[in-house]
């Protein structure tokens, strides 16, 4: 944890490592920014430090229109921590509030409502409602300034109940009309949004990003049907299908280069970019923040890579390879059959019970089959016993679920290895410190160790190779 004065040197310095790590608002001008912020930087006595954006926005400051803070990627934070308040940012960021409300979420944290409030505004300075505002005005913003789509439906594609909550809320955060935002932002690079082109996005990381190696695992593992990976090494694309909330998706992400250093030798981070097809709007923070979980964008290399870098077993591999990232998973039940199953048998069930989509795009023509339908199809063995308790609630994946029960039901299914719940728990539940059964992994490399093995795998295939 940093001090104040440790964050305020870090905004001295203009340090982009803890871009969305905290936020920092001047009083005298009523503007917040990320700590990179390019502006003059402001005298100590003026400056009041935030956890997130939505507590900046909650005590009436407006995003700066120049290192635009809300742009940054998530805390890597709510990822590593197991508590209530980490579970809880990881089901906003999943959309939870906006589809079934704070009672929602208190729900499926199995805390009351005014628990979960009281936690999330005691350590966030934001609770619940005012945190998926922000997400929400985030959204917004990004498709008013990048994409053509008519202001009403951003609207509701952002997670608003209604336009006239849509444009309220622009002008509280940003001080602007969503028109006067989409006429302030420069017309080059504005991507039109049509039914073959899909809602054009730009999905932000920290730092740098190994892109080459996650292409490498998603092309290796894509399940046909459902997944595919074209193109040359370096210019892939990625695409596949999803089941969300209110309809369906086809998403398709392209690899893109690393950023270049700085004069400093720091990595500025950069972006992935991302075509969404939904047949319902509304499904879009969730695809996206399914998307960031899958191609893991909200983690944070600098730490990962300053503790396993001084292991001198990992340490060569670290500088090979900085800002590796450990893959999620864009549907956990999804993962977690495929992790039993395997490829080829994954690739069986999607022909005989995945749902074939109305409109089909190349080789994507059907979802990966519910595990309901798989529960009811193929009842015996270990598939059945999996697929009936992810079915009946006996086991839960969803991001905000508390992962050492997770993994103890997992346990619990006749058949399941602690191996295959081992991958379920890194992959599926997105958790960075997972170690498989068995000797050999120091816990040194805590809480870090799900990356550690990423490096040693990534190695092991370059050798062969």
């Amino acid at each position: 944890m940093m001090d104040e004065d440790s964050r305020y040197e870090a905004v001295r310095s203009r340090d982009a490592r803890f871009d969305g790590e905290f936020f920092f608002a001047v009083a005298t001008t009523g503007i917040y920014c990320r700590p990179s912020c390019p502006a003059v930087t402001p005298k100590r006595r003026n400056v009041r430090f935030f956890a997130t954006a939505a507590a900046a926005q909650g005590s009436g400051f407006r995003a700066c229109r120049r290192c635009r803070p809300d742009a940054v990627p998530g805390s890597a934070e709510w990822n590593v921590r197991a508590d209530v308040v980490g579970r809880a940012m990881r089901l906003i960021g999943d959309g939870v509030v906006d589809r079934e409300g704070v009672t929602g979420l208190a729900e499926r944290l199995g805390y009351s409502a005014r628990q979960v409030q009281r936690q999330l505004t005691g350590e966030l300075g934001a609770g619940p409602v005012a945190l998926a505002r922000a997400q929400r005005a985030h959204t917004a913003r990004v498709l008013v300034q990048t994409t053509e789509l008519p202001i009403t439906e951003i609207a509701f594609a952002s997670g608003f109940a209604s336009v006239r909550q849509f444009n309220d809320t622009i002008r509280d955060v940003y001080a602007s009309t969503p028109s006067e935002l989409r006429a302030a932002a420069p017309r080059t690079g504005r991507r039109a949004a049509t039914p073959t082109a899909g809602i054009p996005l730009r999905l932000a990381h920290r730092g740098p990003y190994q892109a080459g190696a996650v292409f490498d695992l998603l092309a290796g593992e894509a399940v046909a049907g459902v997944e595919e990976v074209r193109g040359a090494r370096g210019r892939r694309t990625y695409r596949r299908t999803l089941r969300l909330p209110h309809g369906t998706g086809i998403v398709a992400v392209d690899e893109r280069a690393g950023a270049a250093r700085s004069a400093s030798g720091a990595h500025p981070g950069g972006w992935l970019d991302a075509r969404l097809h939904l047949t319902d709007p509304r499904d879009l923070t969730t695809a996206v923040g399914r998307l960031r979980r899958l191609f893991d964008l909200d983690a944070d290399p600098y730490a990962v890579d300053e503790r396993l870098g001084g292991d001198d077993r990992l340490a060569p591999l670290v500088a090979a390879r900085p800002g590796l990232r450990s893959p999620g998973a864009a549907d956990p039940e999804e993962l977690a059959v495929r992790a039993l199953v395997g490829r080829a048998e994954a690739e069986r069930l999607v022909r005989q019970y995945g749902k074939a989509l109305d409109a089909p795009c190349g080789s994507l023509t059907r979802l990966f089959p519910e595990p309901a339908v798989l529960a009811e199809a193929e009842p015996d063995g270990t598939l059945g016993a999996l697929t009936a308790a992810l079915a009946d609630g006996a086991v839960h994946l969803d991001p905000g679920v508390d992962r050492d029960e997770a993994e103890a039901a997992l346990l619990a299914v006749p058949g399941m290895d602690a191996g295959t719940v081992a991958v379920i728990r890194t992959r599926a539940l997105g958790d960075p410190d997972v170690a498989p059964p068995g000797p050999g992994v120091p816990d040194s490399w805590r809480p870090w160790r799900s990356y550690a093995l990423q490096h040693l795998r990534v190695a092991r295939k370059w050798d062969r190779s």
